[in-house]
């Protein structure tokens, strides 16, 4: 029998869809016996032995606290966004650099050569002054070269005509002597003053070295005169071709074409060409490596012309860079001595770099919070340069000369913007102590390479090969036959192999590694699975579907009873053990009450109605009131049972 009434308990406690268990006690146990975490059965299983259920218990709630304060780590790193670094070589056919050569010769254009000769005669008179006559003499020589490019005739608007330029002697290159704040002693220093518009705010603008004063203050000086020519001058139609600067021009044996350059004009570095610009001609395709599949240039690199407080250097400038790339020779760009034949051997890398949350970079500068001015690809360079002129034409009223102007704008000049070199060294100083937010705005390209150089060099031509070169050079475009070694330079660029090595960005921990690491953590501590889970999110959802039904019953019963407290005509349950025994004579017996054999449950209604039940319901059940006596047994008004009807 008790058999039976175990198989039925547990049929009723079958598991279900959402289980109904008669207590939390009885839903917590079921979990903790059918679950397939380990230890959870511990906690329920030494009900006899609370010492075993308290450490079990602690040891759970211990893991539980463990596994989820790894999962913290977990995450927190996670959001972090942690980058590996991964390094690949590959080794394919590839296309040769961007080449740019500049022959350190500006041109002086005919607006401007009078505002020039003025300062070079300015800047003999400053040398002398400071260093003797003798130091200021053949500074200029040889008859200069006057550029007349079309359409600078006529005055542009916005620029100054030729006579309407004052060069400014009121800023002179100066001496003077400071104390040094550790040796005690004075200390030379070569410069020149600059003041804001109310000429209260001044800086001295000075050098230890006399040479970069002075250069620096030629340059100054030089900006403000070059500036009266407009912005975008059209050279493609001047007399000068590449042969002015290459006497000579093979790659991979076969000689260059015409159309393989690009023409410029750089304010300091002169006359400028670009090999290989855009990248996509396949005769620049490199094959094979070695100096002999490389491209060699045979160069002229005459100093006569040289304007000589803009660049002392002798030579020719050479940039190596990637195409479509506006080269920034002032930053990259390198000397090729001349008399001397230079090997340069290249190699590649690239980057990849990971963009979003992993790290700042731009794929192609859109979304950079920039008004770039340079039409081609991005470059970090070009962006910073950008940023700089838009905040010097904000806070200047200019722009900087060097730099591309944005539109509606004009180039500074001390004629119509006296205080704008003590604005433009202020806010220089500033970028270079990364105080400016340029740097900040400015990401790096999510994809770019570089090219790692090494170099070699010989004295060239030799003694015993001088005479036949020069014969064979005199047959070329250009070259004067009075011309010596000094004159001459080779450059030879080559790719030391075409192996090139790849630097990617991965993300060090993903989202399939993340939970990869979780799962490790739960079987760590739980010794579980997936489904582990599953089975404690059921058993909340249980807990919750439990806790919602035992408040509904709860409130519904409470409803009952403040239902139940409320006057009601209530029915009365009468038996045998709510009447005593009383003695029987005359005058006990009433017109209401009568006496029945076999006297079973009777159950009398206050109204008039008939009763609910009798021992015969043939027979009339008289009425009951407090003083009724039945049988001998008078009623006790004790025990009043509410029946419904």
């Amino acid at each position: 029998m008790d058999q039976d009434l175990t198989r039925e308990e547990e049929e009723e406690k079958e598991e279900g869809l959402i289980e109904f268990y008669d207590s939390y006690r009885d839903m917590f146990e079921f979990f903790c016996k059918n679950t397939t975490i380990h230890g959870t059965i511990r906690l329920v299983c030494s009900d006899s032995n609370k010492m075993k259920t308290a450490f079990w218990t602690l040891l759970f709630l211990a893991s539980f606290g463990m596994l989820y304060w790894q999962f913290a780590l977990l995450f927190s790193q996670y959001w972090t966004y942690p980058v590996v670094t991964t390094m690949s070589m590959h080794s394919e056919p590839k296309m040769f650099p961007a080449i740019t050569l500049c022959n350190l010769n500006p041109y002086r254009f005919a607006r401007v050569s009078e505002n020039l000769a003025e300062l070079d005669f300015l800047a003999m008179e400053t040398i002398a002054s400071l260093y003797g006559s003798s130091a200021a003499a053949n500074i200029f020589h040889g008859e200069e070269k006057i550029i007349k490019v079309k359409d600078l005739a006529r005055k542009e608007p916005g620029n100054f005509g030729p006579s309407d330029f004052q060069l400014n002697r009121n800023i002179p290159l100066v001496r003077k002597y400071i104390i040094d704040p550790v040796s005690k002693k004075n200390i030379s220093m070569v410069g020149f003053r600059l003041c804001n518009a109310t000429g209260e705010n001044c800086f001295d603008k000075t050098y230890s070295s006399g040479v970069d004063a002075i250069l620096e203050w030629y340059k100054f000086h030089y900006m403000n005169i070059m500036s009266q020519l407009p912005v975008i001058i059209n050279i493609t139609v001047h007399e000068d071709q590449i042969e002015d600067l290459v006497y000579s021009c093979q790659y991979d044996g076969e000689p260059c074409k015409n159309s393989d350059y690009d023409h410029f004009h750089h304010p300091v570095y002169g006359s400028c060409y670009t090999f290989n610009k855009d990248g996509t001609n396949p005769f620049w395709k490199a094959t094979k490596p070695g100096v002999a599949y490389g491209l060699s240039l045979i160069l002229k690199a005459e100093q006569k012309d040289h304007i000589a407080l803009l660049s002392t250097v002798a030579g020719v400038k050479v940039m190596i860079h990637n195409y479509n790339q506006t080269p920034f020779l002032e930053h990259e760009g390198f000397d090729i001595r001349p008399g001397i034949a230079t090997t340069i051997g290249i190699q590649q890398d690239e980057v990849h770099r990971l963009g979003g949350n992993y790290g700042k970079c731009t794929v192609n500068g859109d979304d950079v919070n920039v008004k770039l001015l340079y039409k081609s690809s991005y470059t970090l360079q070009a962006c910073v340069h950008s940023c700089f002129q838009n905040i010097m034409i904000q806070h200047c009223g200019c722009g900087y000369y060097y730099y591309p102007l944005p539109p509606d704008a004009e180039y500074c000049n001390y004629n119509k913007h006296p205080a704008w070199g003590h604005c433009f060294y202020q806010l220089y100083n500033r970028l270079a102590d990364h105080h400016l937010s340029c740097f900040n705005k400015c990401p790096k390209p999510c994809s770019e390479s570089w090219y790692k150089i090494s170099a070699g060099s010989a004295k060239w031509p030799s003694p015993n090969s001088e005479d036949w070169i020069r014969r064979a050079l005199s047959q070329q475009k250009g070259y004067n036959s009075t011309s010596n070694r000094k004159d001459i330079a080779k450059v030879t660029i080559f790719y030391h192999q075409l192996n090139y090595q790849s630097v990617n960005e991965s993300p060090l921990l993903t989202l399939n590694l993340l939970l990869s690491s979780m799962g490790s953590q739960w079987s760590l501590w739980f010794g579980s699975s997936v489904l582990s889970v599953v089975e404690m999110l059921e058993f909340l959802l249980d807990t919750i579907v439990f806790s919602l039904i035992f408040g509904y019953k709860w409130s519904r019963s409470k409803k009952t009873l403040k239902m139940a407290q409320s006057p009601v005509i209530s029915s009365v349950s009468l038996t045998l053990e709510n009447y005593r025994t009383v003695p029987e004579g005359p005058g006990t017996e009433s017109s209401s009450a009568q006496t029945f054999p076999n006297a079973g449950t009777i159950v009398a209604s206050k109204n008039n109605d008939l009763p609910l039940h009798s021992v015969s319901n043939k027979i009339h059940t008289p009425e009951l009131y407090p003083e009724v006596v039945l049988n001998g047994f008078r009623y006790i008004k004790d025990h009043c049972v509410d029946v419904d009807p």
